[in-house]
């Protein structure tokens, strides 16, 4: 098949501009879909390495996975496309995306390829989670509940897709749930120890995980608000933020790696300065782990965190 294209796709913060065209031959008119005679693996796309690296881990060697966004440089917020990637869309069986205005660009180049994919997931539909006065905090992944409901369609999409691996979709599933209740008990343990604990965030991407470990969060939303959106933060709710860590109302501060700017810079040197521990995570899978592995090392880093500043 032969493809000419010409893509721009931008997001920031769910605003999505996308140009697009396509010139598919006769090839892909009379049938060219994302399986060839000698490859009749399953063709998945996702839009973060996150979904990917699960969909690898449930479809083992019957799938071929394309992530969209699959390095921690990749700011998700600032995403552009090209023209391999619109033709990874265009030929996807399994179509996933997380939702809720993360990634609007998978919808807008699914629309643009002329070949809806049989099977497409929305990740926050799956969760059931709400916007709260307008706030949606949609990075779901953090949300371990979420992911075994985005486990159980995965298997779901990739049967329907290739019903002869259905048992070997299972068993991978079981072993990834298995592990992934490891964690869940990870977070109850800590629960246990450290509900109503204080801690701030420089944005919402880790809050999930956090108050699935009974932790608290005291940050202003006019701090993550203007952080996410990507403006200036007003110099009184600076000073709020700053303040948890002097008045140690806070045990535990967890910033977003992929998103530096010198307010943040300066809250994490304001924690610091009071002792506070710092944490840091990203919205990406770190080079060379997996899901399981990265979910594992952040909650470690929470423990050793909340451990250091119970005792400041």
């Amino acid at each position: 098949m032969s493809v000419s294209a010409k893509v721009s796709v931008s997001s920031n913060r769910g605003v999505v501009v996308v140009e697009l065209w396509l010139i598919l031959t006769a090839t892909l008119a009379s049938g060219c879909g994302s399986r060839s005679e000698t490859d009749h693996r399953i063709a998945v796309v996702a839009s973060t390495d996150v979904y990917g690296d699960i969909a690898v881990q449930i479809g083992g060697p019957d799938v071929r996975v394309s992530s969209l966004i699959d390095s921690p440089n990749q700011d998700p917020h600032a995403f552009q496309a090209d023209a391999h990637d619109a033709l990874a869309v265009s030929k996807a069986d399994v179509l996933i995306q997380n939702g809720g205005g993360y990634d609007d660009f998978v919808g807008t180049l699914r629309d643009s390829a002329g070949r809806a994919a049989t099977q497409v997931i929305d990740v926050v539909r799956l969760s059931g989670h709400m916007a709260v006065d307008g706030r949606l905090n949609e990075h779901v992944w953090y949300d371990l509940g979420t992911v075994r409901r985005f486990v159980t369609r995965v298997v779901q999409a990739l049967t329907s897709a290739d019903p002869s691996h259905r048992a070997s979709f299972r068993r991978n599933a079981t072993v990834f749930t298995g592990r992934l209740a490891a964690l869940q008990r990870t977070e109850a343990h800590l629960a246990a120890h450290y509900t109503g604990t204080g801690v701030a965030v420089t944005e919402p991407v880790p809050l999930y995980l956090l108050e699935a470990c009974g932790l608290a969060n005291r940050t202003p939303t006019g701090f993550t608000d203007a952080v996410e959106e990507d403006t200036d933060v007003p110099a009184s709710v600076l000073h709020r933020t700053l303040g948890l860590f002097s008045a140690h109302s806070v045990h535990l501060l967890v910033y977003n790696e992929q998103s530096a700017g010198p307010q943040t810079d300066e809250v994490i040197a304001g924690a610091k300065q009071a002792g506070v521990p710092v944490v840091g995570v990203t919205e990406t899978l770190p080079p060379g782990t997996t899901y399981l592995n990265w979910m594992a090392t952040n909650l470690a880093a929470v423990s050793s965190a909340l451990k250091t500043g119970a005792r400041s």
